[in-house]
């Protein structure tokens, strides 16, 4: 089965609402949606992390760019209200199961408290056809199955457990008959750009960069690995179905299929042949670390059959991956290798 693409005719001239713009995935999706002609508004907080990717690849000109927080009801109601947006695509959240130990408090009132602050923005903006809602493979209880969209949902650490009740946020709003509402739930995503703390891949990134051997604390942990463009391309085709079709509510998984649900150990190992010279790790497990779900699989048929999605090449994804951080290493210029990444996946390179 071919991969479906949006469509630049559905996007061009779409007024597109994005929280999160400033984070890894926002940034892709901003310059994603910018070059298929849409027009966006960001809302987002500053960027976390230094380097970052919406500085390094000048998201901030393909968009109206708003530093705001999404606990503040207040200023994001006026925000949407004001620029009457076709589409809402939600991405702005606290997404790392470690921070959420540290800080629980600021998870669940950005995660729980920011989806409904946004989805009462929506109800009171009757421009709004579709709102795309994206939470996490996390929501689900767990289970060393694939989790498809019906499982039941959980949550043994705070993001986890925020996650999950944003879905039940979004399940339960009252939005106006005239406007559709879906979650989206996407597998562990790697991609260039991503200085994330305590993640795998930046964490090799970082180590490389520094000359050093990259540390592992938990080398069995399985994930469905996937990269960046993959359940951004989900996101994308989700809002386009919904807008053409009757269903006002769904909910869809984006996860790769079994051959890319692999372990931390072999994705590194892997990732060391394609760097090549100096790439080394070790393996320090720590057993007095946070508890985090040991295996972690999506079933996303449902995607597959009704969006005719589907995913790339695990050891692709790392390929391209490897090459964004080689090309940012060399001080290319990372917008355009960024938009050139965009232009293969689109071309199934």
């Amino acid at each position: 089965m071919s991969r479906t693409l949006p469509s630049p005719q559905f996007w061009a001239g779409k007024r597109v609402f994005l929280t999160g713009h400033t984070g890894f995935k926002g940034g892709w999706l901003a310059l994603w949606l910018s070059q298929i002609g849409a027009t966006l508004r960001g809302y987002a907080l500053a960027p976390n992390s230094t380097p970052d990717f919406f500085s390094i690849c000048g998201v901030e000109g393909k968009l109206h760019h708003e530093i705001a927080d999404i606990r503040d009801a207040a200023m994001l109601t006026h925000a949407i209200k004001e620029f009457a947006p076709d589409i809402v695509l939600h991405l702005a959240a606290q997404p790392l199961v470690r921070a959420s130990y540290a800080q629980p408090l600021e998870t669940y009132s950005t995660n729980i408290m920011g989806t409904a602050n946004l989805l009462d923005a929506v109800r009171q903006t009757p421009s709004v056809q579709v709102t795309i809602i994206v939470t996490s493979d996390k929501v689900y209880s767990e289970s060393t199955t694939a989790h498809a969209e019906t499982a039941r949902l959980g949550g043994h650490d705070p993001y986890s457990a925020s996650k999950a009740c944003a879905e039940l946020v979004a399940a339960s709003f009252p939005l106006s008959t005239e406007q559709k509402l879906a979650t989206v739930r996407g597998g562990n995503v790697i991609g260039g750009g991503d200085w994330s703390a305590e993640r795998l891949l930046p964490d090799f990134f970082r180590a490389m960069a520094a000359g050093e051997f990259l540390t592992i604390r938990s080398p069995n942990a399985i994930r469905p690995w996937q990269h960046v463009l993959d359940p951004l391309c989900g996101y994308l085709l989700a809002a386009e179905h919904l807008w053409n079709g009757t269903a006002r509510r769904s909910v869809w998984n984006f996860g790769p299929p079994a051959a890319s649900e692999v372990s931390v150990e072999k994705i590194i190992g892997r990732l060391c042949e394609i760097w090549g010279s100096g790439a080394f790790y070790t393996v320090e497990p720590q057993p007095d670390a946070p508890h985090e779900a040991p295996v972690l699989r999506l079933n996303a048929e449902k995607a597959r059959r009704e969006l005719g999605w589907q995913p790339g090449a695990l050891d692709v994804a790392l390929t391209a991956t490897a090459a964004w951080y080689r090309a940012f290493m060399a001080k290319a210029p990372m917008q355009a290798f960024t938009l050139a990444q965009i232009e293969a996946y689109c071309r199934h390179d």
